[in-house]
């Protein structure tokens, strides 16, 4: 299988601070923070692609500007640049979904991939006017993409499911032989098994490789006894490189240093009551410490957990040199992770610096791995 590697597109602000989309207190409040324009956002993706990425991740939340309009903009402003746009099922009906997927595959000329989040936080999912728990937004969204397919397909069709009814025989303009690959992600039992029914690819956030390994072996285990084709893995990480270790970490240091406690405890509490499990493994590798030092928040060579510290979602950083972020990558690569989604603060900047001097160095380590 190929590997891809994905840059992030800041649509809920970027810039040179760790931007936190769970803290109102933090997000968007630092100095040189940049606002979500569309024409920034847009630059981020043509300096994505000139970088050498295969493709731009699209957040979805109460935070961010919305994935679809953006990733329509882009595609008019780039040339093969791939578009994973992120959703949450419950916010919109399957089959009028679908319908907008594929035009955005005409438009884009096949250039779409969707990931799929099955929800945030009870209260953010409220905010939107869904009241389901969180098993409930599993079974719901492996529902929601089984009947997408089948819209996708072409299929005439009478669904009467638990959370959808549909008679799906006059969507025409809804088919498409451009299926978009399905990304779905997920730590708890049922958001695994939801993933191996109906995923393509299934992401994890940047947890150390040990932990990584143990999860998609359990995958593996799981899509066998479904019967199904092996699932791709992609693996959401921020990155720190720069020509030295020492420089690395004191661009870490300079990330840690405005925190105070007080805030890291307000960031703490709100993570605290989110429903995911994904979001509880990854506060529990930095246990909500403050340090003056980066790298005592170092839970593996090179990977930071300090970015979880007011960030909800993707809470770790490979910090290192070029060599030392492009062997780490590589190493994920060897378990299995067959698409990277990184980021960087900020984003604009850092997409150069990755595709610069990371990726040449990587792409030859994956090759040779393959």
């Amino acid at each position: 299988m190929s590997t891809q590697f994905h840059w992030f597109v800041p649509s809920g602000g970027d810039g040179r601070h760790l931007v936190n989309t769970a803290v109102r207190s933090v997000r968007g409040g630092s100095r040189g923070s940049r606002a979500p324009e569309v024409d920034y956002l847009v630059q981020v993706a043509r300096v994505a692609e000139g970088a050498g990425f295969d493709g731009v991740m699209l957040p979805v939340g109460s935070y961010a500007q919305d994935g679809w309009l953006l990733a329509a903009a882009m595609a008019a402003e780039t040339r093969h640049l791939r578009f994973l746009v992120s959703l949450r099922p419950g916010l919109e009906l399957p089959t009028s979904l679908a319908q907008k997927a594929a035009t955005l595959q005409q438009l884009s000329a096949g250039r779409l991939q969707l990931n799929v989040v099955a929800g945030s936080a009870a209260q953010e999912q409220r905010a939107y006017g869904d009241f389901l728990d969180h098993d409930q937004r599993y079974e719901r969204a492996e529902e929601f993409v089984h009947l997408m397919r089948a819209v996708w397909r072409g299929e005439p069709l009478q669904h009467a499911g638990r959370y959808y009814m549909a008679d799906v025989g006059r969507l025409g303009a809804a088919a498409t032989a451009q299926v978009p690959s399905i990304y779905f992600g997920g730590a708890s039992e049922i958001a695994e098994r939801v993933s191996v029914a109906q995923a393509d690819v299934h992401a994890l956030w940047g947890e150390t490789p040990p932990m990584v390994a143990e999860r998609l072996e359990r995958l593996r285990r799981l899509t066998a006894a479904q019967g199904r084709p092996p699932l791709g893995f992609a693996l959401r990480i921020h990155v720190i490189a720069r020509p030295t270790a020492e420089a690395a970490w004191a661009e870490a240091d300079r990330l840690l240093r405005p925190l105070s406690q007080e805030t890291i405890d307000l960031a703490q509490r709100q993570l605290a009551r989110s429903e995911s499990v994904g979001q509880a493994r990854m506060r529990a590798l930095h246990q909500g410490r403050r340090v003056d030092d980066a790298r005592s928040l170092e839970v593996y060579p090179n990977i930071w957990a300090g970015v979880g510290l007011v960030r909800g979602g993707a809470g770790t950083a490979i910090v290192g040199s070029y060599t030392q972020v492009a062997e780490r990558l590589a190493e994920y690569r060897a378990l299995g992770v067959t698409a990277f989604l990184l980021s960087g603060y900020p984003n604009l900047e850092e997409a150069r610096v990755v595709g610069a001097h990371v990726l040449p160095l990587l792409r030859p380590r994956v090759a040779a791995a393959a």
